[in-house]
């Protein structure tokens, strides 16, 4: 097969599902520690692959919380963004809805209204001088429970608190043992306030909490999605109303919710004409980025350029970008891959 790499290291692209903390970079990550000695987390950049190794996804809620420990100040906050921004544009990921759980950072003294001010401003200057447009997710913890909920959802609909870049509203950590219904009454606010849901689901459980989504707390899209795969009923209806999954294939073996990359169910998920779309979850933990996502999913689907192409134009088109930035990303992915293949 030809080798991807280069033409997907030049391919614009969106990203629909990655978290902020979770893209602190090594360099970042340790740079956070040395300012907070006081936390366990490695302050040696090469000692963090190691830190990253997860046993399953239990322990890789635990690590992810540890580093979210190390976001203290508005300072904190405002560093992580616009170097989380460096970095995708250094992908040429041209837009991006970045995950936030701003109940992290409330609840250890943040003041809220430094903290979406520290987004706004690195959300604005990594896009005057990268480029990449960020959007916001903000989502619930929901090992954290009710409270979390009532305080995401207060940070997300009070005009004045609620910051320019928000567009949708999620629920994430662990999946068992949490219950989407009980989140149903957040996010019938969050959307009566015009924010899109976003919900993970099926990553560690089963199709029954995809349909938890869907019915209950009106999932646009679905994060990860995993488990999809084992309700025929689910996928025909996922296709027809095109609700987009947000695969992360490296991410679903390193938690272990799939065993090994050959087993993952993406291809079943195309095959069954679901709307996929690729992303990398929280990249620097899990040793990848969304280049080598891409390259994981052009191998797992046999896809050539403009397969890759394609799976570019997913995301774009299950984006909440405005419908002329649709139209223009799609047209610049369109070029780059007409001119690659022209050369």
């Amino acid at each position: 097969m030809t080798d991807l790499h280069p033409f997907i290291a030049g391919l614009p692209k969106a990203e629909l599902h990655v978290h902020h903390v979770g893209s602190a970079s090594p360099r970042i990550v340790s740079e956070l520690a040395a300012r907070h000695p006081d936390s366990k987390v490695p302050t040696d950049p090469e000692a963090l692959a190691d830190y990253f190794t997860f046993t399953d996804f239990a322990h890789f809620i635990d690590v992810y919380l540890s580093v979210v420990d190390l976001v203290r100040t508005p300072e904190d906050v405002r560093l992580l963004t616009f170097e989380v921004a460096r970095d995708m544009a250094r992908q040429n990921i041209r837009y991006a809805e970045l995950t936030i759980t701003p109940y992290s950072s409330t609840r250890r003294g943040i003041d809220e209204r430094a903290f979406m001010a520290a987004i706004e401003d690195a959300r604005k200057a990594a896009e005057a001088e990268f480029g990449t447009v960020l959007r916001w997710c903000f989502d619930i913890p929901g090992e954290a429970g009710l409270e979390a909920a009532e305080e995401t959802a207060r940070l997300a609909v009070t005009d004045g608190i609620r910051p320019e870049g928000l567009v949708s509203f999620g629920l994430g950590g662990p999946e068992i043992g949490v219950p989407r219904p009980q989140f149903k009454p957040y996010f019938d606010r969050a959307r009566a306030a015009g924010l899109h849901s976003v919900p993970h689901a099926g990553e560690t459980t089963g199709p029954e909490t995809v349909w938890d989504a869907l019915r209950e707390l009106g999932a646009e899209r679905i994060g990860h999605g995993t488990s999809s795969v084992g309700d025929p009923e689910l996928l025909a209806y996922l296709a027809e109303h095109r609700i987009a999954l947000e695969v992360c294939p490296t991410s679903n073996i390193a938690t272990r919710a799939v065993a090994t990359l050959d087993e993952h169910p993406i291809r079943r998920m195309a095959e069954a004409g679901i709307l996929v779309t690729v992303n990398s979850d929280d990249p620097p933990m899990f040793g990848s980025d969304l280049n080598n996502e891409y390259a994981v999913a052009a191998r797992l689907l046999g896809l050539d350029e403009r397969g890759v192409a394609g799976l570019a134009k997913n995301a774009v088109e299950a984006s909440f970008l405005d419908p002329a930035g649709k139209l223009r990303l799609a047209a610049e992915i369109d070029t780059y891959t007409e001119d690659w293949l022209a050369r």
